[in-house]
């Protein structure tokens, strides 16, 4: 009988499982580790059974889908695409709402262990993972809506999103290009810089530099308290507090549909008119914004498109592909909130 996991386990001095996952890659194990393991599986001609490794693999068919922010109209779109083909590809499908406070990645490794998960899609969150985390976490991830910073291998996950930068600069310009100057800027502020409402921030920036326009930083305006509120509020309170500071402004840029119509309706309640008075530009493309009136102009985002994306890739991974990284294009809607001056 030939040598086995076990016999490897005690040549090396190391346990069974941590020899496991220096074998099939399928956990962290530091360098120094498994170069020590490999040394005694090159010197004894190990042969992984790969009959009882491939039987292991499939034993599972339980997929994640973790979101932060479950209850953005934006996100419930892809939830529900999700859901269906997921189904469609016979794996069942967990969802769970992740608290804006928690690490979506320490919560994935730690599903994977209790639901004995094969696969996962990370919905929203920011870019702080680490290498080793992901290397952890030892399944196929998708990252939608998100990307993971540039220090992490792209082998380690995938990716489906926008170029959220780009995007904001895109939505700023257009405001600049109808005769706009006085531009204000309304997102939720998180921790991290590492995400998408702060690269949309960051776009807005950029748009006024190449244009010559001088930012203002109290043009900006942030919730503090954004986790405490919905969209909706927010976006009110934060266009009441522009409004109060900037009276002569006459556009603002919203990072999020929701927050534009709550910004829509502050402006309305303080006796403006759009587009007449102020104009409004919101991101996303959900529904509510299309039958608010009047419509609000937003950077459309294709979130069935992106969804059905997510799970297409992560099923190519399961059957042995490798990571992809897939980036949208956004699409400008005119739909009467912006005017020209």
């Amino acid at each position: 009988m030939g040598i086995t996991i076990k016999d490897i386990a005690r040549i090396s001095g190391y346990g069974i499982s941590t020899v496991s996952r220096a074998i099939n890659n399928t956990g962290y194990v530091s360098d120094e580790v498994r170069q020590k393991i490999m040394q005694v599986v090159r010197e004894y001609n190990y042969v992984p059974n790969n009959s009882a490794r491939n039987l292991k693999a499939t034993k599972s068919k339980n997929i994640a889908l973790l979101v932060k922010g479950i209850s953005s109209p934006f996100f419930s779109k892809m939830i529900g695409v999700i859901e269906q083909q997921v189904a469609l590809r016979g794996h069942p499908l967990i969802i769970q709402n992740i608290d804006y406070n928690a690490s979506e990645l320490d919560i994935a490794i730690q599903e994977r262990q209790d639901r004995n998960l094969c696969g996962v899609i990370i919905m929203g969150g920011t870019f702080g993972y680490s290498q080793e985390r992901f290397q952890q976490l030892g399944i196929p991830c998708v990252l939608l809506t998100v990307s993971a910073n540039e220090q992490i291998p792209k082998t380690l996950y995938s990716s489906v999103k926008l170029d959220d930068e780009k995007e904001g600069f895109r939505a700023t310009e257009y405001l600049i290009s109808l005769g706009h100057r006085k531009i204000g800027f309304i997102y939720e502020d998180v921790a991290s810089r590492n995400t998408p409402n702060y690269l949309r921030f960051c776009g807005y920036r950029r748009a006024l530099e190449e244009y010559g326009i001088p930012f203002d930083s109290s043009l900006v305006a942030k919730n503090m308290d954004a986790f405490n509120a919905s969209g909706y509020v927010n976006g009110f309170n934060c266009m009441k507090q522009l409004c109060a500071y900037h009276p002569d402004m006459t556009a603002v840029f919203a990072f999020a549909d929701i927050l534009a119509i709550g910004a829509a309706k502050a402006a309305f309640s303080m006796g403006y008119r759009i587009p007449d008075d102020i104009s409004i530009v919101g991101f996303d493309g959900i529904e509510a914004a299309e039958f608010f009136h009047p419509s609000i102009d937003t950077i459309y985002q294709p979130a069935s498109e992106m969804a059905l994306s997510s799970v297409e890739i992560l099923l190519d991974m399961l059957g042995g592909g490798e990571a992809q990284h897939k980036t949208f294009e956004g699409v400008l809607l005119k739909r009467g909130s912006c005017r020209r001056l």
